[in-house]
């Protein structure tokens, strides 16, 4: 640690007037290559050289540990109107601890973090640190690999985990980035989710906020260790063959005195007016999208979790907040756009930039917006009118499925329509299935909690859900502890009750979900055409008296899967389905499986197809319904008969007319025998 002032500040400069161009243009996606703090050499002297936007200010300083805090080391302002202040000081080196002094035209003093630091102290502290990104990658192969496991026809089961409380030590304290790579990606590999999803690692002084506060765009949180740290379980999430996303906020930022607020004594980075500029939500500023400069910010702030650490895409929070004028806000607390409108158009722009420059520079990425609303066409290219996403949270399934099952059994008739409905709309957008953090905190309890009936109950009903969601439409997201029953909702500052899973019921359920994985992977019908309409088909979605649904998924290649619910603990025997194809239909999954902590109720492993029109199908199955019970079932297709099965599936279709889950035609459900 430097204890004795150094000297005084080389005016000198690393930043292009063209990168100046770029940086008001909003058109910069490397800002962090150029600004911050950067270890480099001057005239054959180590040192640093720094450099910073603060253009109302009357001057700045960095003031560190390398000169005990004072003034020093003022910065030299460009002389092109840029706003931007830099200068190369002697000496300092890595690890130094600083911030910027920005003394404001009406002299005030505030002591502002780094916008593009690389490393911060660990909070409370709110220091920035001067730190490089040097790191040995091994992940190659991954990154070579990357365009398929991302690909919208591949299987994308998603584990969403905060990283300070998937698991804690004996003495209550969070494993380190490196700790969580000795364990986590292994995990992963067990339970067989393809990617996980972090919630924000970008650095936040208030832990309460899961980092959706984020102060540092461009730093990893200290709670868990450095930047290389950081690297580390990227490299090993990559070996095992695991991608990652990345929460990300662009929506807002928070008020911290630190941060980036009123950063040079004027509302630099936020909105000016407040009834643009304040988040009534999240008592937090709002990013003024209208300015060339923040927009640069944010754009590179994007590029840089994707090219430095390797991140595999961007889950990006908020955006209903980001689109919408009115947003939260009551008549009297929003400003109109110059069409009278209330979509924020400034907001609109950049989200659309901002996907053009994510798939520009890394095309086999994944950007994902979580977007409440119905916004149209969310996920669809910037060039036809859509905001330029991969994907899509699909929020209201989540609320009508969850809506669903917290109904007693005997109640499910009457809302049939929450279950089925998603159908409708699930081709409009690409649509991952989130049963995410935001639906196990603040009072509405666990998932295994919000299920109806006693504990066996409880347990089936969400081996059902879960069944149902992994042959619905969609990609998949699963937040941490949803896969072994975790009873407590999730709570921060404490890790997962892990110790469940030595129970038989808990333990069952996580088989449930790895076998599930499993057969998602393995199955191209599950996956492959997950955002056509194809690749779904209703079989009955009418049978409301008895809460029994069935649909066929299909693949490219004509593989075809038969999946049924039956959303009440009543078995039934003899349950007529319409099919496709004749011959014998391997029973794959079935929820009520002994090893599952089910009853054990089922078809023997296959059942035979019998020459009996039904559901406006030539063959018919005549099944045994578990309670609460979930099944996969697959024909046994043998050599050399894969055309007849293609030419087979496609009669079906046209014969049943099955488009976008229309309703078919057939006597409907009963119960025969």
């Amino acid at each position: 640690m430097y204890k004795t002032p150094v000297v005084k500040t080389i005016e000198c400069s690393h930043i292009t007037d063209f990168d100046v161009y770029l940086f008001r243009e909003g058109k910069h996606c490397r800002l962090y290559e150029k600004f911050g703090a950067h270890m480099t050499e001057f005239d054959g002297n180590a040192g640093t050289y720094f450099a910073v936007w603060a253009p109302n200010a009357h001057e700045v300083y960095v003031t560190g540990d390398f000169n005990l805090w004072g003034n020093d080391n003022k910065l030299f302002r460009r002389d092109d109107g840029s706003g931007i202040w830099e200068g190369f000081i002697q000496g300092v080196g890595k690890g130094a601890l600083y911030k910027y002094r920005v003394i404001s035209r009406d002299g005030r003093i505030f002591e502002k973090a780094d916008p593009f630091a690389f490393r911060s102290e660990t909070p409370p502290a709110t220091a920035s640190i001067v730190w490089d990104l040097d790191y040995q990658w091994r992940d190659e192969v991954w990154l070579e690999e990357r365009g398929y496991h991302n690909s919208l026809n591949s299987p994308i089961s998603v584990y969403e985990c905060h990283a300070g409380s998937w698991k804690r030590k004996k003495d209550g304290s969070w494993l380190s980035y490196r700790e969580l790579a000795d364990e986590l990606p292994r995990y992963l590999e067990e339970m067989g989710f393809t990617h996980l999803e972090l919630l924000p690692i970008t650095e936040h002084p208030f832990y309460g906020s899961w980092g959706y506060q984020t102060t540092g765009y461009f730093c990893p949180t200290s709670r868990y260790g450095t930047p290389q740290d950081f690297m580390y379980l990227v490299d090993k999430l990559h070996g095992k063959g695991k991608g990652l996303y990345l929460d990300w906020v662009p929506s807002h930022f928070p008020t911290d005195a630190h941060g980036l607020g009123y950063f040079d004594g004027t509302h630099l980075y936020e909105y000016e007016d407040w009834r643009k500029r304040w988040h009534p939500d999240w008592r937090s500023y709002v990013f003024d999208y209208g300015k060339g400069e923040v927009r640069s910010f944010l754009l590179s702030s994007a590029i840089f979790w994707l090219d430095k650490y390797h991140a595999d895409g961007l889950r990006v929070d908020a955006v209903a907040s980001m689109l919408y004028l009115d947003y939260s806000r009551r008549e009297g607390e929003w400003v109109p756009n110059m069409y009278g409108g209330r979509e924020n158009l400034e907001a609109i722009s950049f989200l659309r930039e901002l996907n053009e420059a994510v798939y520009g520079h890394y095309p086999d990425a994944q950007m994902i917006a979580e977007e409440s609303t119905a916004w149209p066409m969310v996920s669809r290219p910037t060039y036809s009118g859509g905001l330029g996403f991969g994907m899509k949270w699909n929020m209201g399934w989540m609320h009508d499925t969850l809506d669903y099952f917290s109904k007693d059994p005997v109640f499910r008739k009457y809302h049939h329509n929450n279950i089925t409905f998603s159908i409708w709309y699930a081709f409009s957008e690409n649509f991952i299935l989130p049963l995410s953090h935001d639906e196990v905190v603040y009072g509405k309890r666990s998932l295994l909690f919000k299920m109806p009936g006693d504990e066996w109950q409880k347990f089936a009903n969400l081996r059902l859900l879960y069944g149902y969601m992994f042959s619905h439409p969609g990609k998949k997201l699963l937040f941490m502890g949803g896969e072994f029953g975790q009873r407590n909702e999730w709570y921060h500052e404490k890790g997962l009750d892990w110790d469940l899973k030595d129970y038989p019921l808990h333990a069952g359920l996580s088989r449930w979900i790895a076998d599930l994985n499993r057969a998602y992977r393995r199955e191209r019908a599950l996956h492959d055409m997950d955002y056509e309409a194809d690749g779904f088909e209703w079989v009955d979605f009418r049978d409301y008296e008895q809460s029994v649904i069935s649909y066929l998924r299909r693949s490219r290649s004509s593989e075809v899967l038969l999946a049924v619910c039956n959303f009440t603990p009543v078995p039934r025997e003899g349950y007529r389905i319409g099919v496709p194809l004749g011959g014998r239909w391997r029973e794959l999954l079935n929820s009520d499986a002994a090893l599952y902590g089910g009853s054990g109720c089922g078809n023997l492993g296959s059942v035979e197809a019998e020459g009996i029109p039904f559901h406006g199908r030539k063959f018919s199955l005549s099944l045994f319904l578990p309670p609460l019970g979930f099944l996969l079932l697959k024909p046994e297709i043998h050599e050399g008969l894969g055309k007849q099965v293609e030419k087979a599936c496609l009669d079906d279709r046209r014969g049943n007319g099955m488009r976008r889950g229309e309703v078919i035609g057939g006597s409907g459900v009963g119960r025969a025998g």
